[in-house]
């Protein structure tokens, strides 16, 4: 699957929880709140909808969400099929940010032995 998108490196779930432990890694859920509310979200993850990633993580915009700020900070982004969440790898590099990765749909999550939670 992340072949068929990419937009990002395959990345495993496992290294993605490690580096949300140690605070170097930012899970982006970016699929839209009606998604989230149908099928939960990635425990950890921070919800930031495709359409409003230009906003809130472009660290020259006032709007720009803390978690975003440092371009060092590994991002992993995920949507339902890892489509949308490969625009949004190529967006964020083109913003800066220097290591974003496409983690694919919120499947690869859960079968990575991710948890979900209710929104």
């Amino acid at each position: 699957m992340f072949g068929l998108f990419g937009g990002g490196s395959k990345i495993s779930v496992e290294e993605v929880k490690a580096g949300m432990a140690k605070g170097t890694t930012v899970l982006v859920d970016v699929r839209d709140g009606m998604e989230l509310h149908m099928s939960g979200t990635a425990k950890g993850a921070l919800h930031i909808p495709l359409q409003e990633l230009q906003a809130k993580c472009d660290p020259k915009s006032p709007s720009c969400l803390p978690q975003m700020k440092d371009t060092k900070t590994t991002k992993v982004l995920y949507c339902a099929s890892g489509a949308r969440s490969s625009g949004g790898v190529r967006l964020l590099k083109s913003l800066g940010h220097e290591d974003v990765q496409n983690l694919g749909g919120l499947h690869n999550w859960v079968s990575g032995g991710g948890e979900i939670v209710n929104v």
